[in-house]
């Protein structure tokens, strides 16, 4: 399976009151300011802590992000950003090329002070259509810790479903362990339930 970059899409990407579109060096200390928000680090993998290490790691990524502007009030901002990670699926050894690039890690985030307004619904249900009819995955997958009830209740309202919850499965920074979950949506689905809406 061959998935699409980033590249080869057309870009921005417009919603009601968003505009997406892929990162570029110039938002490393937009990013690296907010990441360093405790509410958004909080639930990353990684809290960044030096601006130069930031920034290297940031550049590694790049094609794998995407910023999101907010098109509202006076001009346009950036509120968070997304993430896009195509991987291989796992297949027998004798079929494995038809298991590459086929399934997509997500992630997502959104500065604090613009909770609340919808903005996350709006963002993932486009991410989505990128991964599913731009990027072209079978398969996507989001996790996320089992007390960030915001990320996975977006999710199961976007009709992801939950696949697992593990029990004390990752160490958090503080030095606890805590419980996870793991949501998966296919490509059919997705585009079942949008069949059915415009029904």
């Amino acid at each position: 399976m061959n998935a699409r970059r980033f590249s080869e899409l057309d870009w921005p990407r417009r919603t009601q009151r968003l505009t997406i579109r892929p990162a570029t060096m110039a938002d490393a200390d937009t990013s690296f300011a907010q990441r360093s928000i405790p509410q958004v680090g909080r639930w990353m993998t990684s809290q960044p802590d030096n601006r130069q290490a930031f920034q290297q790691a940031f550049r590694l990524g790049l094609e794998n992000t995407l910023i999101l502007e907010s098109d509202s009030g006076a001009g346009s901002r950036v509120i968070g950003e997304m993430r896009c990670q195509v991987k291989d699926a796992w297949g027998q050894r004798e079929i494995v090329e038809q298991a590459r690039q086929s399934r997509a890690e997500l992630g997502w985030f959104i500065i604090p002070q613009e909770h609340g307004k919808g903005y996350g619904l709006e963002a993932v249900t486009e991410l989505l259509a990128i991964a599913f009819d731009g990027v072209g995955v079978r398969r996507v997958e989001a996790g996320c810790f089992a007390e960030n009830e915001a990320s996975w209740r977006l999710m199961e309202r976007l009709g992801m479903r939950r696949e697992g919850h593990y029990i004390a499965e990752s160490l958090h920074r503080d030095g606890t362990w805590r419980d996870t979950m793991m949501y998966a949506l296919l490509a059919k689905e997705w585009r079942d339930r949008h069949k059915h809406q415009q029904q």
